[in-house]
C-alpha cells in the first residue's frame, strides 16, 4: 500500500523532536513522582510497586528515545548516501533492527501501562469479573503486538513499508485492542470511585477528603492516551506517514499518564485519609467509608415510651415510666 503524507525523512525528524520534548516532560514528572512516593515516608511505608513501575516506565521510554535517535542518525547521516533509495527508503524498511527494537520497547511499555490500569480497576472493584473484558483485550493486544514484531523481523528489505499486507492487520488489531482495553478499564475505574464518592460524600464533615479530583485526573489521563491512540489508528488506516510521529509520541505519554495520577493523589494528601499514594489504600478507604456508612444506618436507637394509666377509683391520672 502506498503511503501518503509527509516524507518519511521529515517524519523521522519531527517524531524524534516531539518525542524528545515529551520525554523531557516525563522525566520532570518522574522526579515529581519519586518525591511524592518517598517524601516524608519511612522506608517500610513506601509503596514499592508504584516505585518499580515508575522506574520501569522511565527505563523503557529512555531506551525508546535512544533507539529513535540512533535510527534517525543512521537514516539521515550514516546511510544517507549508501542505502538504496535514500533516507525515505531506509525509514520505510521494517526489517531494520532499530525499527524492530523500538517496536518491542513500545509494545512492552504499552502492556505495562495498560496492565497497571487494569490492576487498579481490580483493586478498586475487588472483583475479577469486572476486569474480564479489559483483560481479554489486553491479551489480544499483546498477541497482536508481538505478532507485528515477528512479522517485522521476518520481513526482507524489499517487503515494503509498515502498511504492507503482512504487517498491516497486526498493527490495526493492536491499536484497536489497546484503545478498547484502556477505555474500558479507565472507565470502570473512574465510575467506581465516582460512585463510591457519591455514596459517602454526605457522611463527611468536610469536603477535603473528596476523591473527585482523582476521578477527574483519571478521566484526563484516559482521554489524553485514547485520543493519541485514536489518532495513530486513523493515520494508519489511511496509510498516512503521520502515524510514525504519533506512535513515537505515545511512548512518553504512557509514562506521563501514570505519573500525573500519582502526583495528583499526592496533591490531595491534606488529610489522614490520603496519607498514602497506593491504589490499594484508596480502595481500603472506599471500603472503610462504606463500612462507616453501614454502621450509621444500622446503629440501634433507644426509645423511651411514657404510659399514662387512668385510675377510676380516685379519678386521677398518674404517669408511669
Amino acid at each position: 500500500m502506498a503511503s501518503r503524507g509527509i516524507p518519511l525523512n521529515n517524519a523521522a525528524i519531527f517524531s524524534t523532536t516531539m518525542e524528545g520534548i515529551l520525554y523531557g516532560f516525563s522525566v520532570l514528572m518522574f522526579i515529581g513522582t519519586m518525591w511524592a512516593l518517598t517524601y516524608r515516608h519511612r522506608m517500610n511505608k513506601i509503596h514499592r510497586p508504584n516505585v518499580v513501575v515508575a522506574c520501569m516506565l522511565l527505563i523503557l521510554s529512555t531506551a525508546h528515545m535512544i533507539v529513535n535517535f540512533i535510527r534517525a542518525e543512521q537514516g539521515l547521516v550514516t546511510y544517507r548516501n549508501t542505502f538504496p533509495g535514500g533516507p525515505s527508503a531506509f525509514f520505510a524498511d521494517v526489517s531494520q533492527i532499530t525499527f524492530v527494537v523500538k517496536n518491542i520497547i513500545y509494545n512492552l511499555q504499552t502492556m505495562l501501562g495498560d496492565g497497571i490500569v487494569i490492576y487498579r480497576c481490580y483493586v478498586v472493584w475487588q472483583s475479577v469479573w469486572v476486569i474480564i473484558v479489559p483483560s481479554l483485550l489486553w491479551f489480544g493486544m499483546a498477541v497482536s503486538g508481538f505478532g507485528a514484531v515477528y512479522s517485522f523481523s521476518k520481513a526482507t528489505s524489499d517487503a515494503g513499508d509498515i502498511f504492507a499486507k503482512s504487517t498491516g492487520p497486526w498493527i490495526t488489531t493492536f491499536y484497536a485492542m489497546t484503545l478498547g482495553s484502556n477505555l474500558s478499564a479507565s472507565g470502570l475505574l473512574a465510575y467506581r470511585i465516582w460512585r463510591m464518592e457519591c455514596d459517602v460524600s454526605a457522611l463527611r464533615a468536610t469536603k477535603n477528603s473528596s476523591m473527585m479530583p482523582i476521578v477527574r485526573v483519571l478521566a484526563d489521563s484516559a482521554i489524553l492516551y485514547s485520543v493519541t491512540l485514536l489518532s495513530a489508528l486513523i493515520c494508519f488506516v489511511e496509510a498516512n506517514n503521520g502515524q510514525y510521529v504519533v506512535v513515537d509520541m505515545i511512548t512518553p505519554i504512557i509514562s506521563i499518564t501514570f505519573y500525573m495520577i500519582i502526583i495528583r493523589i499526592a496533591m490531595k494528601k491534606t488529610t489522614p485519609s490520603h496519607s498514602s499514594l497506593s491504589t490499594i489504600r484508596i480502595a481500603d478507604e472506599i471500603a472503610r467509608e462504606n463500612q462507616q456508612r453501614y454502621n450509621v444506618q444500622c446503629t440501634p436507637v433507644e426509645v423511651h415510651i411514657t404510659q399514662i394509666t387512668h385510675q377510676d377509683d380516685n379519678d386521677t391520672c398518674k404517669p408511669t415510666y
